[in-house]
């Protein structure tokens, strides 16, 4: 059976986060602090110093409150506006502004949803971490979200401490995949039929999006930073989004990742081989580590195909082109039907990666989508919990989140995956990416850049 994971020796990721022992099997696991008494209206003043911040915990009130709140599409575009040169001190007040707005009531409904969970499940000191996570990444938040002072009031000091919490909520040990991974592992045998895949579905792209939101704000600062520079004078960059990304790069960047990996774990290095007219000069405007991610794991399933079939020698074949716009899709009855037209002629490429690797056995075809938690072993769990893209590359080999969580990346910006395999020959993949139609303006000292971008993602 393809898994798709290399067992390989871990690389260590450029985060130097420490990884806390495990706590000892027989030993109790601490259960959840669900804060119950002392119920603060949400409407409370509450200071935005560090020692306020993090000394009381959001009320079940407050929590109620934000997940009630309905949920808007996100789009790329949505990140990008803030971003548009120059890059004002207003610009990125907005930007913070915004930020907040889009990160409270989506931590509150992750939080809300570990609490509908079993608490035997939650009670898991795995999956208690990631709940403590979102708990204290909202406790740190909330102090921004309801002081709503005019962007030009902000003090100085207080945007650097609001970007020091969104730091750590990007950071965070606790909020990677392999934790998350072995905490099911460990008490999925308690939820009912399904209920964990639809959990972790929801989760996944919940946290794709609180990342991306987060990330996103914080590349703007550090891009401010350095205005200044004439090295960033001509950057395709809009915070975490190149304009001009050549997915040709990002093919060989990762090949050549996957290879080592490869060859330490086999002694063998697959070839890949970028056909296909337009390949090299394709662009597009998208999240390059959402893009290095993805085709990391598409080539360690062919990798590893090809491998074990007995193909190295021949190549795995990565084919890049424009796709044909795609029909509009019909509106939401919230959305103008400008949206629903800029969402049409946003522009599409395929990446198609074929290999030679004999397919994939009918029996195992459905599901390959699935989160494998049986694949788990002591040889191979790994506490990965750096979360650099790179770093959660490496760290999952066997835990069996890497093709659903490759197809979750790419839908979150309108995009897919799709499979084609012949059983004894070999698999075609497709993977579809949105990008941006032609509208934000990015003007440079030498090039000047047309691109926007629409994508239906939602948190």
């Amino acid at each position: 059976m393809r898994s798709g994971r290399i067992a390989s020796p871990r690389i260590q990721g450029a985060s130097g986060y420490g990884h806390p022992r495990r706590r000892a099997r027989n030993a109790p696991s601490p259960a959840p602090a669900f804060p119950r008494g002392g119920h603060r209206s949400s409407s409370t003043t509450r200071s935005t110093s560090t020692s306020t911040s993090t000394s009381t915990s959001a009320t079940v009130d407050e929590v109620g409150q934000l997940a009630a709140q309905p949920l808007h599409p996100l789009a790329l575009a949505d990140l990008m506006r803030h971003g548009r040169p120059p890059l004002t001190v207003h610009a990125l007040r907005s930007s913070a502004a915004f930020t907040r707005s889009v990160l409270a009531p989506r931590l509150a409904q992750r939080i809300q949803a570990l609490r509908e969970l079993p608490f035997i499940v939650v009670s898991n000191p795995d999956l208690s971490r990631v709940y403590h996570h979102y708990l204290r990444a909202l406790t740190s938040l909330l102090p921004y979200y309801y002081h709503h002072q005019a962007p030009e009031e902000k003090e100085k000091d207080e945007e650097e401490e609001e970007g020091r919490v969104l730091a750590a909520l990007v950071c965070s040990p606790a909020d990677s995949i392999p934790v998350l991974a072995r905490g099911f592992r460990e008490a999925g045998r308690y939820l009912a039929p399904g209920q964990a895949r639809r959990f972790l579905d929801e989760h996944l792209r919940a946290r794709i999006g609180t990342r991306l939101v987060a990330e996103q704000h914080l590349a703007l600062r550090a891009a401010a930073a350095v205005a200044g520079d004439p090295r960033t004078r001509t950057s395709s960059y809009i915070g975490v989004v190149d304009t001009a990304l050549r997915p040709a790069r990002v093919v060989r960047r990762c090949a050549a990742v996957v290879a080592d990996l490869c060859e330490r774990g086999y002694g063998v290095r697959p070839r890949v081989r970028l056909g296909g007219g337009g390949t090299e000069q394709t662009t597009i405007a998208y999240v390059p580590r959402h893009l290095e991610y993805i085709v990391t794991e598409l080539l360690k399933n062919a990798f590893r195909a090809v491998v074990e079939h007995g193909a190295v020698a021949e190549p795995v074949v990565v084919t890049i082109a424009a796709a044909a716009a795609a029909p509009a899709p019909p509106p939401l009855p919230s959305a103008p039907a400008a949206a629903a037209a800029a969402a049409a002629a946003a522009p599409r490429i395929t990446i198609r990666i074929r290999d030679r690797g004999g397919g994939i056995s009918p029996d195992d075809l459905d599901k390959i989508w699935e989160y494998s938690f049986s694949t788990f072993s002591a040889a191979t769990e790994d506490d990965g919990d750096g979360d650099d893209h790179h770093d959660e590359t490496s760290s999952l080999a066997g835990h069996g989140y890497g093709l659903p969580l490759s197809r979750a990346y790419a839908e979150y910006l309108g995009g897919g995956i799709e499979l084609q395999s012949v059983w004894g020959w070999g698999t075609d993949v497709y993977l579809r990416l949105r990008g941006v139609e032609a509208g934000i303006t990015t003007t440079t000292t030498t090039t000047t850049t047309t691109t926007t971008s629409v994508g239906p993602g939602t948190v």
